[in-house]
């Protein structure tokens, strides 16, 4: 809602620095006006017009008022009716996934088991025997038409593999804790009827899928993955830097000026550096630092964090994967699945190790971010939290900021946790659109109701809720997250009340979710996350005003532009 009247009088404090500005004849190298302008600040939510220089916002006010600022070399950026706002920061995604997606099967899109199999099909006629063919994105519970042959809620591989004799084929679940495997994959990794029982045992935290017959079906949960997946072959330098440049690509087209990366080993941090250096990397960097690589963990011990003085490559986190996701029933739950009794998935690492981390980087200066999405797991996670803490009492917990991602799924008693712990909590949105019209026949009405994707009470114990997508689980744009954030509905506007819709969030808190608290999640509120005097020159403009439209039409909206540092970085061509 348009508040123009309480903004001007709010306005006056802007005055005083306008003025001062002025009088020093500190002109602005840039002015950003005739626009929609929406601050994320919840005391002066909108101004008029914005002036930059070296790349940081030097005056807010109105039109007039920073017009006074305008010198000869002074550019003009008329917005021409469109909306700005404080750049968008992805809070959980990840970086080269969202860029091997772009290079791979993209699967996201496929309705049917048989679409999936005409895409393998296609990758097969362009391919040599023996090439591996990759991809990501299934989601059989998102499937409009399910096979007849079905085994524990999964499709079987024979079909995929009658078009693919000759090619072993690898393809991930949306989530990231399946994969999808055919005969030929199978047989290189020597996964028969005959030895299955022995590779199942060696393989803790994962299941291979097998029918009544004990064959396998080509399914692989959790950490069962890496008996096919250490076969398919290590990517290249070469490939890595082009998966990394379409990614960041995507990031500007899309509005998104900040990424927190979920997860990634050194040379993932090295190949940012080296773009940074070149002028290439353009979006700033938020890495954690993958927890399944412990001797990495022990370096980065030694050495303490790397806080980046341009703001553009910071590593000051961990990122700890403690259970499965709800799709392939891998999410740890207190009670069994509604739809598979005496199911209740399970954690994908020993809780142990969420202490040993907790401690160390407690020691350390390190933030802790832990995969949690069932209610179990994010109960032990807290646990271990709070284990933690109590063993540095000097230390003051709440200014650790440690995160749970997802928190998709949560008792009544843990959601105060939160809150008290100052637990920031890294949820997707757009998680909730996609997956709660069949989350429900794997948790039942009472639990969904109770304690899945429950924004409000989060908030409402005091935890920060920051927005994000988890790509390439998620298309990476983040309009569809930011919808999903106020309308609790599905992208196709359904059920027409929302799901839950007491858990929605206004409008306001959706920006900020994706702003504003997105950047206190990584320790960086000072610097960006509003339209603020003092911060960094990050926004992202819209071609709809996001604020006020018709919440469908948010999902037709588009960035226009996409500004750095007070530098143009992206602008869509007409």
């Amino acid at each position: 809602m348009k508040m123009k009247s309480f903004i001007k009088a709010l306005l006056m404090v802007t005055v005083l620095a306008l003025s001062q500005a002025c009088s020093s004849g500190d002109k602005a190298d840039a002015i950003y006006f005739n626009g929609s302008i929406y601050t994320a600040v919840n005391n002066n939510p909108e101004t008029e017009a914005v002036a930059v220089k070296n790349g940081m916002i030097v005056a807010i006010g109105t039109e007039e008022e920073v017009m006074k600022m305008k010198g000869g070399d002074t550019e003009l950026v008329d917005l021409n009716g469109n909306t700005m706002t404080p750049g968008f920061i992805e809070s959980h995604a990840h970086l080269m996934g969202v860029g091997y997606n772009m290079l791979e099967l993209d699967l996201m899109y496929v309705k049917t088991y048989d679409e999936l199999v005409e895409k393998v099909a296609e990758a097969v006629e362009n391919a040599e025997p023996g090439d591996w063919i990759t991809g990501r994105g299934w989601h059989q519970d998102k499937w409009i038409e399910k096979p007849k042959n079905m085994v524990k809620g999964f499709q079987t591989h024979d079909q995929m593999s009658a078009v693919s004799p000759n090619n072993p084929v690898y393809l991930r679940h949306a989530s990231g804790h399946a994969t999808f495997a055919n005969a030929k994959a199978m047989e290189l990794a020597g996964v028969t009827n005959l030895n299955i029982e022995s590779l199942q045992g060696e393989v803790e935290g994962g299941e291979i899928i097998m029918d009544e017959f004990g064959n396998p079906t080509g399914v692989f949960t959790e950490r069962a993955s890496s008996i096919i997946g250490k076969l398919v072959p290590a990517e290249t330098e070469g490939r890595a830097e082009q998966a990394l440049t379409l990614a960041i690509d995507e990031c500007l087209r899309l509005g998104i000026t900040s990424f927190h990366d979920a997860g990634s080993g050194q040379a993932f941090i090295d190949r940012l550096q080296r773009f940074k250096a070149a002028g290439k990397l353009k979006v700033r960097q938020y890495v954690m630092l993958t927890g399944r690589q412990p001797e990495l963990l022990d370096k980065w011990y030694a050495k303490g964090p790397m806080i980046d003085e341009d703001h553009m490559v910071t590593v000051r986190s961990i990122k700890l994967h403690c259970d499965g996701a709800l799709g392939p029933r891998g999410a740890w739950l207190l009670d069994e699945y509604t739809d598979r009794a005496g199911h209740f998935g399970h954690e994908t690492l020993p809780m142990e190790t969420v202490s040993e981390v907790s401690e160390k980087a407690l020691a350390n200066g390190f933030q802790v971010c832990s995969h949690a999405i069932g209610d179990r797991a994010n109960r032990e996670v807290l646990d271990r939290y709070e284990l933690a803490f109590n063993k540095f009492p000097d230390i003051d917990r709440k200014a650790q900021r440690f995160r749970i991602e997802h928190a998709q799924h949560l008792t009544e008693e843990d959601i105060a946790r939160f809150g008290e712990m100052n637990i920031v909590a890294a949820m997707q949105a757009i998680h909730m659109s996609s997956d709660r019209p069949w989350a429900i026949d794997r948790l039942g009405e009472e639990r969904i109701v109770e304690g899945a994707y429950v924004w409000q009470k989060l908030m409402q114990s005091g935890a920060k809720v920051i927005n994000g997508t988890d790509a390439p689980v998620e298309p990476l744009d983040p309009l569809p997250s930011f919808y999903a954030s106020i309308a609790r509905k599905t992208l196709e506007g359904t059920p027409a009340e929302g799901y839950e819709s007491d858990q929605a969030m206004n409008r306001q808190e959706a920006l900020i979710s994706y702003t504003l608290d997105a950047a206190y999640g990584e320790f960086e509120e000072d610097f960006k996350g509003s339209i603020e005097v003092g911060k960094v020159a990050d926004f992202s403009v819209w071609n709809k005003d996001i604020m006020t439209i018709p919440e469908m039409e948010i999902l037709d909206t588009k960035a226009v532009m996409t500004v750095i540092g007070g530098e143009i970085m992206f602008r869509l061509e007409e």
